[in-house]
Formats: C-alpha cells, structure tokens, sequence
C-alpha cells in the first residue's frame, strides 16, 4: 500500500510541473489585461523582400492570364 502512495504524490508533483507553465500563462494572461506577451508587432504590416518578389511573382502571372 506504501508504494501506491509514494507513486500518488510523484505523480502530483510531476503533474504541478507539467501544468506550471499553463499557469503562468493564464495568470500573466489575466493580470495585463488581455496581453500576456505586452506589446506585439502587428502580423503582415512589416515589409520584406520574400513578401515583395511573391507580389511581383502573384502579379505577372495574372499579367500572364490576362492576356490569353
């Protein structure tokens, strides 16, 4: 019976560190206000090379297809 228990509180303790981080997530998550991480950049309002040539690439093809 002895050993039940042992295995029990390991198995807690393994849970509470498995689950620590969603905890501090929810907490940080609650205490700003809705922004966990603070301020954030914006997703797709940065300008890159890749983004511009896949412009570039998106538009001669419809160039392409247009005029057959």
């Amino acid at each position: 019976m002895g050993g039940v228990i042992e295995m029990f509180v390991i198995m807690l303790i393994v849970a509470g560190l498995a689950f620590a981080p969603l905890g501090y997530f929810i907490y940080m998550y609650t205490a700003k206000g809705g922004e966990p991480f603070g301020e954030t950049e914006p997703h797709g309002d940065s300008e890159s090379m890749v983004l511009d040539l896949a412009e570039q690439g998106i538009s001669f093809v419809k160039g392409l297809i247009a005029k057959k």
